[in-house]
């Protein structure tokens, strides 16, 4: 396969595995994403660091074909020590890429650790760990489903800019006009750090719409008219999804975006085919 020549920087995001069915199939999917020349391959960390083992286990595999792997690392229920330990273990990997995030309690439980906030922890590893890393952190262009208030949430941002965040990586949207909206409000507040679009392609309408709807993404009403009305035509609800998908990147590039960030949801073909077509 042909490196890709989007006119942009890409690059992709997984969730460990938790099979070995999964992980074989997993690193299929990192070598034939890996052929359109990704900036690096990103890695989730389930809530309250549930997935800790998983998500070193999938960021080494990564490294170690030959790929730049940034694990995500949320703080909510962790401590300072814990924290630093994972952060020693990634660098003892010459790991030096890492999303920063609060993250999500388990469910069940209440306590919040010793961090409330991402910044906290942006800020902790830029104290402990000096400017060696890559730290990316959370952007959400249609605002925090448990915000109230969009200029808070606004504030949350610049606070984790203002911490030595690099750049950020937003939750996936489809509306382009949150997003050019998003970046002019923060760039107002002084956070000029580059914001890099998340890009949801359509692996699955239903799922993708449930997501959206717990936070409060805006799928348009035409979009999922259509969607719905194809019912079980997977086929239509591909090709359409991918039109869709492809449209609102080559609007986003065309509005200077720095880069796109898909969620492949640990698969390869639509991803890579929205890709091929930016690279057309």
């Amino acid at each position: 396969m042909i490196a890709s020549k989007t006119p942009v920087p890409i690059s992709f995001e997984f969730f460990p595995p938790n099979t070995p069915v999964g992980d074989e199939k997993l690193k299929t999917v990192v070598q034939e994403l890996g052929a359109l020349a990704p900036e690096f391959f990103s890695v989730t960390y389930g809530a309250g660091g549930s997935t800790r083992a998983k998500t070193l286990a999938t960021v080494s595999a990564i490294a170690a074909a030959g790929f730049e792997a940034a694990p995500h690392l949320s703080c909510v229920g962790s401590t300072r020590a814990g924290l630093a330990e994972i952060l020693a273990t990634y660098r003892t990997q010459n790991i030096r890429r890492i999303v920063a995030l609060r993250g999500d309690m388990p469910s069940g439980t209440h306590m919040a650790g010793e961090f409330r906030y991402a910044a906290e922890l942006v800020r902790f590893i830029r104290d402990t760990q000096g400017p060696d890393w890559r730290i990316e952190v959370a952007a959400y262009p249609e605002y925090h489903p448990e915000q109230r208030y969009a200029a808070r949430d606004l504030q949350h941002y610049v606070d984790k800019v203002n911490a030595g965040a690099d750049a950020s990586i937003t939750q996936f949207f489809f509306n382009a006009d949150a997003y050019f909206h998003f970046v002019d409000e923060t760039r107002k507040l002084g956070a000029t750090a580059p914001v890099v679009p998340g890009i949801m392609p359509f692996h699955n309408y239903a799922k993708i719409a449930q997501f959206a709807a717990r936070d409060g993404i805006e799928i348009p009403r035409w979009v999922a008219l259509k969607m719905e009305g194809f019912m079980d035509d997977a086929a239509s609800v591909r090709a359409f999804g991918i039109d869709v998908v492809t449209e609102l990147c080559e609007r986003l590039i065309q509005g200077g975006v720095p880069g796109l960030h898909f969620y492949t949801m640990n698969q390869s073909a639509l991803t890579r085919d929205i890709c091929q077509r930016l690279a057309a």
